[in-house]
């Protein structure tokens, strides 16, 4: 069997036996049509199925998740543990909170974690999971009980060495202590490196907050430079207000570029002045209110609940929210104004028609699965401190992270070139390298 119809087989097989997925189907189609060249030089990946067991999850929960609300009324939500790939370590991603939620949403998560771990050249699986549970305007004690009931299903399956959760959308640092607190009764064990994103002060990392948010800009920042430029005094658009996008704005700022508008599900904000972050922050981390309630504030800006922030002009565009939130129109609307680089900071926020707007348009474009990989990064230097019962300081973690972003851009740029010649195609630069990795590890673990 040749390659392509060895991976249009695979992709039809992945239709047939995850139907009505299309989160998972888009992701898996991404990776996959990006192989070819790796398979063509490695044909004994075809011989032993990687690419087929590499779509099939080793394990997949999923379970009912009761809990009685403030009012006394039962509640019942449905939790879900994709456990994709443990050749390379534990099965390592984070739990999302969030009504859409869904098997496939989980799943397209899971299999693009499993390439992203692998880009940080660090020891873990990939894996995702969460529930369709809406933390957003419940109070602290239904947050509890609903963690509660959750990890009393969830803790039989993860472990410091098996799998290793941490936050996503809708599961911060309140969620994950209500989730640790229950792991740690029903298992009597503190085991710190079970949960990774907890607070500093009882075994979380510094620097595992902003991670996200700094990785992304760190890789843009060697993206730019292959161009020979930078953040300096560039206008940038940040997608979301989220913990990815707060600190995502606070490095852009600190690296002289300005954010001049960003985004939460209700519109979008512009600043010409630059977002203020301090106002941002207090209006998204501790009051929880809508970002309308900024343009109210502050005089410079305004507030739109319609449109879209893309058709703000911007030098450079980090969309930060949520998946497909970049439609062909909208990627239009960005090189049309003149956008030099897209960075991903959430997962696969392009939709895959926007993705070829920017490759025809010679735009810089860094997919999430490399860009966004620093706050798995910083998860698993979490890890390696609480394996160690050791706390590094805050500019130790930052350095560490800089330096995993710089080694994950130089292996994207340099697979891109051998496998494509095209070091500009961070795609298929990030799809390859993160397979190799991978499969190499499965041939070697054998049929499993």
């Amino acid at each position: 069997m040749d390659v392509s119809t060895h991976i249009e087989a695979v992709q039809a097989e992945v239709r047939r036996r995850n139907p009505g997925e299309a989160e998972f189907h888009q992701a898996v189609t991404e990776v996959l049509t990006t192989l070819g060249p790796a398979l063509e030089r490695h044909p004994e990946y075809v011989r032993g199925a990687v690419v087929d067991r590499l779509c099939e999850p080793e394990r997949q929960v999923v379970f009912r998740v009761p809990w009685v609300d403030d009012e006394g009324a039962v509640r019942v939500n449905r939790g879900f543990r994709i456990e994709f790939n443990s050749a390379l370590g534990p099965y390592k991603g984070g739990l999302r909170f969030h009504p859409s939620v869904n098997l496939g949403i989980v799943k397209f998560l899971g299999f693009e974690q499993i390439f992203k771990n692998a880009l940080t050249g660090m020891g873990i699986g990939g894996g995702k999971g969460g529930s369709d549970f809406d933390p957003r305007g419940r109070s602290d004690g239904e947050v509890m009980r609903f963690c509660q009931s959750f990890m009393s299903e969830l803790y039989r399956h993860i472990g410091e060495h098996t799998d290793v959760p941490a936050g996503d959308i809708g599961v911060g640092g309140r969620e994950i202590g209500y989730l640790f607190g229950q792991y740690k009764r029903l298992t009597n064990r503190f085991d710190a490196g079970v949960l990774t994103g907890k607070p500093v002060g009882w075994g979380g990392s510094h620097a595992r907050t902003e991670a996200t948010g700094y990785g992304t800009v760190f890789f843009a920042q060697e993206m730019l430079a292959t161009r020979g430029t930078s953040f300096e005094g560039r206008r940038v658009v940040v997608s979301g207000s989220g913990n990815v996008a707060l600190y995502a704005i606070e490095k852009v700022h600190a690296l002289g570029g300005t954010v001049v508008a960003c985004s939460d599900s209700s519109g979008y904000v512009v600043d010409e002045d630059g977002i203020d972050l301090e106002l941002l922050k207090e209006l998204k981390e501790v009051r929880r209110e809508r970002l309308s309630v900024y343009a109210e504030a502050k005089p410079t800006a305004r507030f739109s609940a319609r449109g879209t922030l893309y058709d703000v002009p911007c030098d450079i565009a980090l969309p930060c929210a949520t998946q497909n939130e970049i439609r062909r129109e909208d990627a239009v609307a960005l090189t049309k104004n003149g956008v030099l680089a897209v960075v991903e900071g959430a997962n696969m926020p392009s939709t895959p028609e926007a993705i070829e707007v920017f490759r025809e348009a010679g735009v810089l474009f860094g997919p999430g699965k490399a860009a966004n990989a620093g706050g798995v990064a910083t998860s698993a230097l979490e890890m390696q401190q609480n394996a160690a019962r050791d706390r590094w300081t805050f500019d130790q973690t930052e350095a560490r992270l800089a330096a995993v972003m710089r080694d994950v851009h130089t292996e994207c740029r340099q697979t891109a070139e051998t496998y494509g010649g095209t070091p500009d195609d961070y795609v298929l630069g990030a799809n390859i390298a993160g397979f190799l990795r991978v499969a190499d590890a499965m041939q070697a673990q054998g049929i499993v």
